[in-house]
Formats: structure tokens, sequence, C-alpha cells
């Protein structure tokens, strides 16, 4: 018998402005239709125009009375990520809830961003690191909580501190590994430099646990013209409800932590499931990389390397 299928029953989000990037498919449109859907209005900042058009209509044809904006955004390019937060904050609205969600996986060479950094820590984490700084008066007007989504991989690797570019040799899993334990170093230090500066900013950390999503998919831009081996089965085992979560279930842990009343700082939520990889989201503790000595050092390298301030 199919096991059923995990859910979550989320609270009325009427007049509050939520952001997701990497909404235009997978995980991240899965989380931007559920906050539509609950009533937010919904910023959709999107690499490719079409692809977000097309993502906003699915979520229409589903939820109607939806408020959605399409915005453009490049977290590969620190002048793209500037140009959004030059735009949004000349408007002034407060954002009640910043979910960094879009991320790249694995390309098989290395790549490097429009700024010279190593693609999946410039995308994964410097890009969002420098999109929070921009936000950051917005985010802090609204009181909002920021999730940002690390991934199952940031159970095991480390930072390469002596190589964080990976420049002098490149390996794509060690290398994503550190980005998504980075992603994760800075959600924790962010909500502890709130706490101490009396921002008002609640940041928590989430990880979708295991799904056929298309970070594994033929991504010709990144050198990868067919799905990998995994993909295919991941997408084997979700299709038959075994040890895996789906793209729906996956988006769960982010809304959990998004919108939970019982969410805390620093809180971490992922699926409660044999190994961490599908099943109904909870709270998770903190996997072991996760040093407090890590993240304080990240914290000053990173804005030195993107050229922004966090205070």
């Amino acid at each position: 018998m199919p096991r059923r299928a995990p859910d979550l029953t989320l609270p009325d989000l009427a007049g509050r402005r939520a952001l997701v990037t990497g909404a235009s498919d997978g995980i991240g449109l899965g989380i931007a239709g559920r906050l539509a859907a609950a009533g937010a209005e919904v910023v959709m900042p999107v690499r490719n125009p079409v692809k977000g058009e097309a993502a906003a209509e699915r979520i229409r044809d589903l939820h109607p009375a939806a408020l959605l904006r399409l915005e453009s955004l490049d977290l590969s390019s620190l002048a793209s990520v500037a140009a959004l937060g030059e735009r949004l904050g000349a408007e002034g609205a407060p954002i009640d809830l910043l979910v960094n969600n879009a991320g790249v996986m694995t390309p098989p060479e290395r790549q490097v961003t429009e700024d010279g950094f190593e693609l999946q820590l410039g995308t994964n984490h410097l890009g969002h690191l420098a999109l929070t700084a921009h936000l950051l008066p917005l985010l802090r007007a609204g009181r909002a909580r920021v999730v940002s989504q690390t991934s199952i991989a940031a159970r095991s690797g480390r930072m390469h501190w002596e190589d964080l570019q990976w420049e002098r040799s490149y390996d794509a899993m060690a290398a994503y590994r550190q980005s998504k334990i980075a992603v994760a170093l800075f959600a924790l230090e962010l909500d502890r430099r709130s706490a101490d500066a009396g921002w008002g900013i609640t940041s928590v950390l989430s990880h979708p646990g295991v799904a056929p999503t298309s970070l594994l998919a033929a991504r010709p831009e990144m050198g990868r013209s067919r799905p990998t081996s995994g993909r295919r089965v991941i997408q084997w085992l979700s299709d038959r409800g075994v040890l895996v979560g789906s793209a729906h279930s996956a988006a769960l842990p982010a809304l959990l932590a998004a919108t939970s009343p019982e969410a805390r700082g620093g809180g971490f939520y992922g699926p409660q499931g044999w190994g961490d990889a599908g099943g109904p989201p909870g709270s998770t503790p903190v996997w072991r990389p996760l040093r407090t000595e890590d993240a304080e050092r990240l914290w000053v390298v990173s804005q030195e390397l993107v050229g922004v301030s966090l205070g």
C-alpha cells in the first residue's frame, strides 16, 4: 500500500510579503505556490523571465487570487543582486518572509560566476548572503523570518578554508557540500547577530531531504547533457513512495520553518523519515559540520568577498 503523502496546514498569511528565490520550478515553485495560496503576496525573482511567467501561471491556475510579482535576479551576478535590492529598497515595502532556496549542484567541470567565484559557492551562498544584505532594511522593517535552504549533503564535508574557490583542484560534490554548509552557517550566524543587535529578524534553517528535482536533471548550461544516474534512481523511488520524498513533500520543511508560530531563531527543520530523506517535516538537530567558529569566520570572509556589510 502506498504511504500517505505528508502535508502541512499553513496559517493565514494575508497582508504579508514573501520573497522566494528559485521559485520558477521544483521545490521553490512549491513553496511559492503554497505561500500564495495562504494569502501572502509572493515576490518571485527569477533568472529566466519566460520560465518565471510560466511558473506564475501554474500558480494562478491553482489559486486564481494569488498575489504574485515577478522580478529579475541572477544570483551568480552581484550586480543583478544589487539591482534587485535597489528596486525593492526604493519602494520601501517591508518584507515579512525571505526564503533563500535557489541553488545549483555539481557542474562536472569547475565553473565561475560573473564575479569569479566558484559557481556553487557563489550562487548558493554568496549570492544569497548579498541578497540578504541588500534587503536588510526591508527585513528589519518587517521583523522578517529568513529561511535558508541547505542540503542533506551538508551532513558531511567541511569548509575548505585553504581553497574556498576550488582553484587548486575541483571536486564537484565536495564543492557542493561546502556551499551548503556555508548556507547553513550563514543562517545560524544571521540569527545570532540579529539577536545581539536587536534587528528583529528570525533566521531559521531547513533542508528538503531527497527528492527528484531539477538539481540533478540535464543542465546543458552547466555541462550536463542528461540527468544523472542518481536522479533516475531518486525518481524511481519517489514514484513508489519508498525512502525518499517528492517535490511536494520536499517543500514542507521550508514551509514549516517559514510559517510555524513555534519556530525559533536558529531552529532547523527537515523530513523526519528514515535517514532524513523523506517523510513529514519536523525539527532536527544541527549537523556536526556546522560549527560556531566556522560560522563566525565565514560571516567576515563572505562580506569581504562580495563587498557588502551586514553590520
